[in-house]
This record gives structure tokens, sequence and C-alpha cells, in this order.
């Protein structure tokens, strides 16, 4: 991977709308809604193994769960017919418990009639509504709207708002094997798999797909986000489909589950935030959730039982690392994190993208500043988590060219097999944590947190780091001098990494060591009100909230850096 960064706006691989997979799912979404709701309640027969008892009582733990997440978590995003809807399955459960009229077969058959009403709502609940007129709005807000922020912030005088000195490009750089990705995008089905450090993310991650001439992605977007008007017009436009995570049931989470493997074997490019969730940390994710995961095994799988063994069938995992120098929920996220894993009190998030104010509000601030995005695309993988070339043929270790088809059969056949699947979906989620490693891009901001913390962590070796998290802020002072010395070091060993081809560094870690470190000062956590790094007027290194110094130094974890201290 390069330091070159696209500096343009690439020509689309689908010119014409209705080429793109996602308008053509939109088109029969009736059908498809119907397909994956099918599908999802034969799952879970099977799942239920056919027994009348098993199937009742998964029925009743899915209307307990849901009347308990009505009365206790209810938002506004919700159907209005919710309430109405979960009592009625209430009513047919227990109507059906005190029929003694039918018999083993009549009673199953009603059962399954209840369970066909569930997963079809789930699908219809699910089911992105993609629209290509939305779509087109939403882009052009996105690319003008920001580039005038962008020109507003750099170009001087009245006219500055309508300049166009500025790209979006000029100030979130996207580098990496963006050939590689278009090229495979028009041959098979791709799986975009990001890091999540910020709601931004989707936002982000959509205008990338647009820049690279790429036809719309689907994506997995909580529905909390929907709560909020502005990120639900951008969600919709931008093709995503709704996962409610309150929502722990079986028969919801086979219906998801069903709704994404079904959408990628409709050959509809996908994107999977494959953490989850954001990162509470500040980590690159490590462990991931590995449910939506498992669907492009499946997906994979399920084609080459249709007999789809060309490239057209093949699905492509693509890694891809968002590199902020701050980020806007940091305080939360972080606080969150911490009374987790120290396991006390959990905190109720408090979400800073709450509302359109707030999220307009850091727009403006974060474009008025010089701080700067920076997208890595990886190379792209199989489902086995083996790079494929420029044509899409899968290579081994040694570079010989394999059949992923072959990993499929057993006794001559393209066969279902749950726990070779499974460990499938486990080889590639390490692969990818791997791959997120070596595509992940260093900034001065990572480098400055991460050696501020590390020399008071080794100031105070006998603390844990709860304990050393509750030090006071106003006694913890570095010199400048060995600061910088410090930072030369672990710059030199990333350096070293780097050559390894097991990091990546950004252009503006090439300077004097002194322009390194005033740059990572200036721009680390550079939003918040209390900075995790400042220089003082005595010109030594202090912290301002070592709770968000220890969150933006977590960046760099992974690479056993801190065995230099």
């Amino acid at each position: 991977m390069t330091d070159d960064y696209i500096k343009r706006k690439y020509e689309p691989i689908l010119p014409q709308k209705d080429e793109w997979p996602v308008m053509k799912l939109s088109k029969s979404r009736k059908e498809f809604v119907k397909t994956v709701a099918e599908a999802a309640k034969n799952r879970i027969l099977e799942f239920t193994g056919g027994k009348v008892e098993v199937l009742k009582e998964e029925l009743e733990t899915t209307h307990y769960r849901e009347k308990l997440r009505i009365k206790q978590n209810p938002w506004a995003v919700d159907p209005e017919d919710d309430y109405d809807f979960w009592n009625g399955v209430k009513s047919s459960l227990v109507q059906l418990s005190a029929d003694n009229t039918l018999n083993k077969t009549q009673r199953k058959k009603k059962y399954i009639d209840i369970l066909d009403e569930i997963t079809l709502r789930y699908a219809e609940e699910i089911a992105s509504t993609f629209k290509h007129t939305h779509y087109k709005v939403t882009r052009s807000i996105v690319t003008t709207g920001f580039a005038r922020l962008l020109n507003a912030a750099r170009v001087k005088g009245f006219k500055r708002l309508f300049s166009n000195q500025y790209t979006l490009q000029d100030k979130i750089q996207i580098i990496g094997e963006t050939k590689q990705l278009r090229d495979l995008a028009s041959k098979g089905t791709i799986i975009m798999v990001p890091t999540h450090f910020s709601n931004l993310d989707s936002i982000l991650i959509g205008w990338i797909i647009s820049v690279l001439g790429l036809p719309p992605f689907i994506y997995g977007a909580g529905l909390n986000l929907f709560n909020i008007e502005i990120f639900a017009y951008f969600m919709n436009a931008l093709g995503a489909y709704k996962v409610d995570r309150r929502k722990k049931n079986l028969v919801y989470i086979e219906t998801l589950k069903t709704y994404s493997s079904e959408a990628i074997q409709f050959g509809v490019h996908s994107l999977f935030f494959p953490g989850g969730t954001r990162s509470r940390s500040g980590k690159i994710e490590s462990k991931l959730k590995l449910g939506l995961l498992s669907t492009a095994i499946e997906a994979q799988r399920a084609n080459y039982q249709k007999g789809i063994n060309d490239i057209s069938g093949k699905i492509f995992i693509v890694p891809v690392t968002i590199n902020y120098h701050f980020v806007l929920e940091a305080p939360s996220l972080i606080k969150e994190h911490l009374s987790i894993t120290g396991q006390e009190r959990y905190y109720q998030e408090s979400d800073e993208f709450s509302t359109s104010l707030k999220i307009s509000k850091f727009l403006l601030k974060f474009f008025t500043k010089g701080s700067d995005i920076s997208v890595s695309v990886g190379k792209a993988m199989d489902v086995l988590g083996h790079y494929v070339d420029q044509d899409g043929n899968s290579m081994d270790k040694n570079g010989r060219t394999i059949d992923t088809r072959d990993y499929f059969i057993s006794n001559g056949n393209i066969t279902v097999d749950t726990q070779r699947e499974e460990e499938y979906t486990n080889r590639l989620g390490n692969r990818i944590v791997q791959e997120f490693h070596i595509i992940n891009r260093v900034f001065s901001s990572h480098l400055v947190a991460f050696t501020a913390f590390q020399m008071i962590k080794r100031e105070n070796k006998k603390m844990d780091l709860f304990n050393l998290l509750r030090l006071p802020e106003e006694e913890l002072s570095i010199s400048y001098a060995s600061f910088k010395a410090e930072c030369k070091r672990v710059l030199e060993r990333i350096f070293e990494l780097r050559d390894k081809g097991k990091v990546h560094i950004a252009p503006h870690l090439r300077r004097e060591i002194d322009q390194i470190i005033t740059h990572g000062l200036e721009n680390v956590g550079m939003y918040h009100a209390k900075r995790p790094l400042v220089k003082d007027k005595k010109g030594n290194i202090i912290t301002e909230d070592l709770n968000l110094l220890y969150y933006y130094h977590n960046r760099l974890d992974g690479y056993d850096l801190e065995k230099l201290f």
C-alpha cells in the first residue's frame, strides 16, 4: 500500500442505475421480503427439529421478550402497531394452548402460521427502502455540503462558501487497493468490512463508495440511528437495512441473518461493521461479532449449491480501516468501556449524535479544523481469508491458485455443514483482524497519545489501570525533552513495522520529530472541551483528561509497542 491517495472521482463501473444490484433488489422488494421470511421460517423449524413443544417455547419466548422491550425500552422509530401486533400474537398463543380439539398436526400448523406472521413482520422491518432519487440527493448533499464547509474553513473572503479550491479528496484521503476493489465489484459480490469508531462512519463509507465509482451497497445500521431524522434520511437513501440490537430472540436473529445471506446471493454488495458496534475502547477491533459475517460463508456455499461456480458467484471480503485524529463520541465511549471492564455500575450511553443540531455543529467543527481523515482499503480476500488476485482467483500462502469451492465439498458434493462453516467464520474473523492492523494508518495523534500514556504508566508501575486513571491530572507532567526522546523511539519502531508490511503510516510522520509532535498535539482530541494532551506554559506535556488520553493511546494497541517502555 502506497502513500498515494485518490485525488479524483472515478467513473461509475455501472453507469446505468438499472444495472445496480441494489436497484434490482429494490424493484423486487415485496417478493424479496417474502423470500427472506419463508427462508427464516424454515431455518427456525429446522432448529426446533419439527417438535411442536420446542416451537411453542420459542414463540412464547419471542413474545415475552418483545413485550418486555415495548414496556422497558420503547423507541420513537418503533412501528405504531407494535403493541397491538404482539398482543395479537399473545391471544393466538393462548387460544391455541386452550384448544383441545386439535390433533398434533393441526396444532403444529397453527404454530407455524404464527411463526410465519412474525418472520414476515421482522423481514419487513429489517428490509431497506432504497430509492434512487433519494440516493442521488443524498450523494449531492454530502459531496457539495461537505465541500462547501471545507472551503469555508480554508479559503478567505466572502466567496469562500462558493469556492471549489478544495475538494473532499483533500480532506478525506482514500488509499490502498482501490483498483482491485473496482475490478472485483464488476465481477462478483463485495462484502466491505470497516473498522467502526464513530456514527459518522456510515455516511463517510457511503461517500467513499460513491467516489470510487461503485454502485450503492446495502449495510446493517443500528435502528437507534433512525430515531434521528437526518440520520434516518441518509441511512434509507444509502441502502441501509435496520438492525435492532434490543431484539435478542432466535426468530429475529435468524431473520436478520437470512436477510443478509439472501441479499448477498442476490448479488448485492454489502457492508458489515464486523465489530458489531463502535469501538468503546478506541482499539482496533480484535474480537468480531461473527453473526452477519457467517452469512457471507453461507451465501458462498449456497451459490455453489446453485451451480454458480464462475466468478459471478464469488464473494470477496474487503477490509477497510477508518483513521481519525479524534472521535466526537470518545468521552462517552471510553466511560462506558471502563465502567464495563471495571465491573462498576453500567453507564447508559450518552450519544453526542442524539440530535441533528449536534451533528451539524460537529461537522462544522470538523471542517473548520485542520484535521484529516484517512481511509485505507485492504487487499480483497475470499470467504476463507485467502488473498485474491486482480481477476478474483484465490491464492494460497505460496501464491498458488486454489478453488474455494473445494472447501465446501463432502463426499463429492457441496453440502451444508454447520460446524465446518462455523470454523470458516472464525478463520475469516481472525484474518480480518490481522488485515485491520496491517492497513491501519498511524497518525501523529496516535503516536503522541500512545507515548504519553505509556510514560505515565511507567512512572506508576505498581498501579493497575483503574487506579492509574484516577490519578489527578494536575500532578501529571512530562518534560518535553524526555517526551521527544520517547516519541522518537516509538516512531523508529513504527517505521520498522511499516518496512515489514505490518502497518501503514501517514505522510506527516516523515517530518522532523518536533514538527510531528506539534502536529499530534494540535490534532489529538481537538474537538473535546478537555484535551487529552497539551503543552503547558512551561513547555511540558500534560493531560486534561486521562481517560481520553487512554482512549487515543489505544489506537496503537496490538503492535507490542508497550514493550519499549
